[in-house]
């Protein structure tokens, strides 16, 4: 029998889709599944979107440069200009989502062997990635206790070795919502010019920030023009996850045309993608003013209904629009299986994604979990009522 690479036995389960076949069998009892496991949220696409791809009127769908349009990312180049930005097009590239935007750039940066220095918990996905990159990851442990704020910066420093490249970083954080303020990323930044690293943002999440705070780029850190690569897509902020487009920015050139390479070894990002991401552009600033208070009054439904479930911890994330929460119960993991396998309540019951998997250090939040409160206010206040219930009977709750 053929032998399957290592590499594909290392690479780690997604946390947020592993538990899909236990959700699709309890949909098919009859059982109605709230997703409070994944990102997509239930927020309209931008309508202008939507019409460009309905009235799309050329006779070939062909492919577009390996970076992407010139007149997106034109585009995009004034709509980072308008936030102080200062960019040109050719400072940015278009990929088949955010994800392979941080597949080139760990490609881009790193050899076999080389090691990334990541906040956790991260991004589930940031394992997998350096998994088939050859990347190693080197984490440093945020705590619950204080809101997963950064750690001190010796931590950091503690980690560097000559197989050191690059630090990364979610900015507002997946999975914790945490933002970083200005004078933590000019901390990261004086580490990074010191030892000639790269500093890797992804800022997906950069609209949805509360409570007053503002989303600083690393883009905007004063000389670390050659040292800064920023992560983007139009995945979550138009609500448009399905259109896989995202894009890779940094004024590094070089690094600029090695990704290039990566890019064209694929071809192009998808054309209708870039179509209604384009049209995107134009949403009018109303479009964020809503989203962004639907956002703000899902969260504190969340947050505020979950701290009042007995033995139940979750800090109050600035942006993004998840949380991380930790439950009385002995493994994550086995409660996210049993809410679907053999828990209901009003022929309800939700779907959540076990923390564990957000970490790189073995061990680590295995009572924690992410919700992602993507839902409309109703079907959240259901879902937080189910978790209540839930944990009242759960075999495993610990005290």
């Amino acid at each position: 029998m053929p032998i399957i690479s290592n590499k594909g036995k290392l690479m780690p389960e997604s946390p947020i889709r592993k538990l899909v076949p236990f959700a699709e069998k309890a949909k098919k009892k009859g059982t109605k599944v709230f997703h409070l496991n994944i990102g997509q949220p239930d927020i309209k696409s931008p309508e202008i979107s939507l019409n460009a791809i309905n009235n799309f009127s050329d006779k070939v769908v062909e492919y577009s440069h390996s970076a992407g349009f010139e007149t997106y990312r034109k585009g995009l180049a004034k709509y980072y200009q308008k936030l102080g930005i200062d960019i040109d097009f050719k400072n940015i590239m278009i990929t088949t989502g955010g994800s392979e935007a941080l597949i080139f750039a760990l490609n881009s940066c790193f050899d076999e062997g080389d090691e990334v220095i990541i906040p956790e918990p991260f991004y589930a996905n940031y394992n997998g990635f350096s998994n088939f990159s050859g990347v190693k990851v080197k984490p440093v442990t945020t705590t619950i206790n204080n809101g997963f704020s950064l750690p001190p910066i010796e931590n950091f420093r503690k980690l560097i070795t000559p197989k050191t490249k690059a630090i990364l970083i979610c900015n507002p954080g997946n999975p914790t919502g945490y933002l970083y303020s200005k004078k933590e990323l000019e901390m990261l930044r004086d580490i990074v010019l010191e030892n000639d690293l790269f500093l890797i943002a992804d800022e997906v999440y950069r609209e949805f920030v509360y409570d007053g705070c503002q989303h600083y780029s690393i883009l905007n850190l004063e000389g670390l023009d050659q040292n800064s690569i920023v992560v983007d897509s139009t995945s979550k902020r138009y609500s448009m996850c399905g259109i896989r487009v995202g894009c890779l920015i940094s004024k590094n050139m070089e690094f600029m045309s090695t990704a290039l390479k990566f890019a064209q070894a694929r071809l192009s990002p998808p054309t209708f993608g870039q179509v209604a991401a384009e049209a995107a552009l134009n949403t009018p600033v109303s479009y964020f003013e809503n989203v962004i208070k639907e956002y703000l009054t899902r969260r504190d439904i969340l947050v505020n209904g979950l701290n009042n479930i007995d033995g139940v911890i979750c800090p109050k994330p600035r942006g993004a629009f998840y949380a991380i929460a930790e439950l009385p119960v002995d493994d994550a993991d086995k409660f996210a299986q049993w809410l679907l396998e053999d828990f209901e309540f009003n022929g309800q019951t939700i779907m959540i994604a076990p923390a564990a998997g957000f970490y790189s250090t073995p061990n680590i939040g295995k009572n924690q979990v992410r919700i992602a409160y993507v839902l409309n206010q109703e079907a959240l206040l259901k879902a937080i009522d189910c978790l209540d219930k839930a944990l009242k009977i759960y075999p495993g709750r610990v005290c």
